[in-house]
């Protein structure tokens, strides 16, 4: 099987921690991310969950909304109503 490179760019103060931290699991940086990108390969995801905490849209109780809206609207498809960007835009100047 051949082998390719991937370069990756990285803060240094983050690349000396990552190497210390690899270091302390007895394996190289690049052994490490051969191990992220086999699990994301085998599991067809990102192996951890990745959020936006800061930004409201992404919290929990919005989160919640939008899929209740997205439930409502495959529920009953003759109920959703469909703007141009134009007519959304008139709407909004009254």
């Amino acid at each position: 099987m051949g082998q390719s490179t991937i370069s990756v760019r990285l803060d240094d103060t983050i690349k000396k921690q990552f190497d210390s931290l690899c270091a302390e699991f007895g394996m190289s940086a690049s052994t490490a991310f051969n191990i992220y990108a086999r699990t994301v390969v085998r599991q067809r995801k990102i192996p951890f969950e990745i959020t936006a905490e800061n930004d409201p849209f992404y919290g929990e109780s919005n989160t919640k909304i939008l899929k209740e809206s997205i439930e409502q609207m495959e529920k009953h498809p003759e109920k959703n109503v469909v703007k141009t960007l134009e007519e959304l835009e008139k709407l909004a100047d009254g």
